[in-house]
């Protein structure tokens, strides 16, 4: 089994590629709000019990490990950033739909977050958009988002 590159996840991910109102994004709002049906603490007592076991379960999986999501294969640590760029992206998200703070997060989570909406913005816009909306404010682009 070949496993692709979190660059080319995020190429073929449909939702990435769709409107905000496709069925595809509809539906992943739905599962959301299925998911947290019976509350805040129902769905932090699933989050933590989830994280536990992840915990012990990860570290005793090789990095070069291949893993099926979404039926399509991805190396596990390629995968498990896919994972970290979506809590992260989720968390502002989450945090201005409550009124709180968005989260900081350490040099070592943010980072590789970093990198790869970096690397999907000039996928998306090109190395001149990126290059001019990150040290020439005069000439960048109206939007250099990634995703």
């Amino acid at each position: 089994m070949v496993a692709m590159s979190v660059m080319e996840f995020f190429a073929n991910a449909e939702s990435f590629q769709a409107d905000l109102d496709a069925q595809i994004n509809t539906m992943i709002r739905d599962n959301g709000e299925k998911a947290a049906s019976d509350g805040p603490k129902s769905l932090v007592a699933t989050v933590e019990s989830a994280i536990a076991h992840q915990r012990d379960a990860l570290s005793a999986e090789p990095a070069d490990r291949v893993v099926s999501f979404i039926e399509k294969p991805m190396r596990i640590d390629d995968f498990l950033l896919t994972r970290m760029l979506e809590l992260v992206v989720h968390s502002d998200d989450l945090a201005l739909s409550v009124g709180l703070p968005t989260p900081a997060f350490p040099p070592h989570v943010f980072e590789p977050v970093l990198d790869v909406l970096s690397r999907l913005a000039v996928a998306r816009h090109g190395q001149l958009a990126v290059l001019r909306a990150l040290s020439r404010a005069e000439r960048a682009p109206a939007t250099i988002a990634g995703i």
